[in-house]
């Protein structure tokens, strides 16, 4: 017996319509004007250090302490991450362009 789900309607709850959605969203490619593009790893890296510097001068909320220093390693995080991955592709793109100049 062979079954046919190409015909059946998928009865999905509301939470499971939001979470496919949400992934869609998240994993889509969206497109930056170039500055944006170029800036966005020092911006991540300045707010970063600006977060660090920031927990310098709380004297008195002990309960936003932890949420900087969070904030400040997940910026610094990503922007090294950022940095790390378009020198991979920079240098792939070169080694490309290396081997299609090379004669043969």
């Amino acid at each position: 017996m062979l079954i046919n789900t190409a015909n059946e309607a998928q009865d999905l709850s509301s939470t499971r319509v939001f979470v496919s959605r949400a992934g869609k969203l998240a994993t889509r490619k969206i497109w930056l004007p170039r500055l944006v593009y170029d800036a966005l790893p020092y911006f991540y890296l300045s707010s970063g250090f600006a977060a660090l510097f920031a927990t310098l001068y709380i004297s008195d909320w002990f309960w936003v302490l932890p949420h900087y220093l969070l904030f400040s390693a997940a910026c610094l995080h990503l922007s090294l991450v950022v940095l790390r991955r378009r020198k991979q592709q920079s240098q792939e793109s070169s080694d490309s362009t290396a081997a299609d100049d090379t004669p043969q």
